[in-house]
């Protein structure tokens, strides 16, 4: 018998090879120590310090004799009565357990609550959240808005999330302009998760796997506090409110975030600008730049997402207004939508 972890030994409090010394000694009548070092295949001091154990705990008796000799005991009366010890050690720390745990209650009430817990502290909130979402199996949602707190756990990568975890994020129009929400927007991105904007959230929420959820005490100050929920009632709500803000949002891609090459000129066959506005399409760099500004992106957001100058972004926005025959940025917007041109294009 070994030390592998399906030994029973040492849940008898025995070590393994004191426990393999007693199999051997329970196979015959009697036996020296040279004969049990070798039975075992250990060296003779090993096999003493087996046979002394087992002394000691009442399972081998030492037989007189010229050269000591030693036998085992009744096993069942003796393994027994060393059972009967540890199963009276084991129940004395269970309600060990059941004290220091009701304790913890007692003390701990307002954060331990089985429903919703209270975090006070940043520190606090950003532990419990790298808590939550190292124990993420499926799925992940996010609604982001400001302000943002920056801190150690900005990336979900970077506290062990595990791998083929969706993540769906939604980010409000007007703060995704620094550059702490962009970059953990790219990440995410870029990890498989799916990105969207909305103009306005109502709350700063993330849902780990439809379980928990973690909020803040009060979406005008993060540092404030967050409430952990676990009430399945209140977690469903949760997930609802944040499936609608997901169907309203509008989905971006920052997977081509290059400038690509210039726009070619336009081809004989192609209609004229002047013509056929229904006919005219724009190219796919004006479609991203179009769909992003009908978000409520300004020019310097669009222009970080994309990767492109500010200068850029604008000269596409004046063309297009052009193609539509449009003015102000409303309706642009409005006749681009109309025309199709925010849709999704094989």
């Amino acid at each position: 018998m070994d030390g592998t972890p399906d030994s029973p030994w040492p849940g008898t409090g025995l070590d393994p090879l004191a426990g393999r010394v007693l199999e051997y000694l329970v196979s015959v009548p009697s036996a020296d120590t040279v004969q049990v070092a070798a039975a075992v295949g250990v060296p003779g001091p090993a096999a003493r310090d087996a046979l002394r154990q087992l002394e000691e705990a009442a399972l081998a008796l030492r037989v007189d004799g010229v050269t000591a000799r030693w036998a085992a005991g009744p096993p069942r009366a003796s393994l027994g009565a060393l059972l009967a010890r540890r199963r009276a050690e084991l129940a004395r720390a269970e309600a060990l357990v059941e004290r220091l745990h009701e304790t913890y209650e007692e003390v701990s009430a307002p954060r331990a609550a089985h429903l919703v817990e209270a975090l006070e502290h940043e520190e606090e909130v950003a532990a419990r959240y790298g808590q939550l979402l190292k124990g993420t199996s499926a799925e992940v949602l996010h609604l982001a808005k400001p302000p943002y707190v920056t801190g150690r756990h900005t990336s979900a990568r970077e506290v062990g999330v595990a791998d083929g975890v969706r993540m769906r994020s939604v980010y409000e129009t007007d703060g995704f302009t620094d550059a702490v929400s962009l970059e953990t927007a790219l990440r995410g991105t870029a990890e498989g998760g799916q990105l969207r904007l909305a103009s306005r959230l109502p709350v700063k929420l993330v849902v780990f796997d439809r379980a928990a959820a973690l909020l803040p005490v009060r979406g005008d100050r993060p540092t404030a506090g967050s409430l952990v929920v676990h009430s399945p009632a209140l977690v469903e709500a949760l997930v609802a409110l944040f499936e609608s803000v997901w169907e309203r949002a509008e989905p971006v891609s920052l997977a081509t975030r290059r400038d690509g090459p210039p726009p070619s000129a336009p081809r004989p066959e192609d209609p004229a600008p002047d013509s056929d506005a229904q006919a005219v399409r724009p190219d796919r760099r004006t479609r991203e730049i179009l769909h992003l500004m009908a978000t409520g992106m300004k020019d310097d957001t669009i222009a970080r997402v994309l990767k492109v100058s500010r200068r850029t972004v604008q000269k596409h926005v004046s063309e297009a207004g052009t193609l539509l025959g449009a003015r102000t940025r409303f309706q642009i917007a409005l006749l681009a939508a109309e025309r199709g041109w925010l849709e999704e294009q094989p």
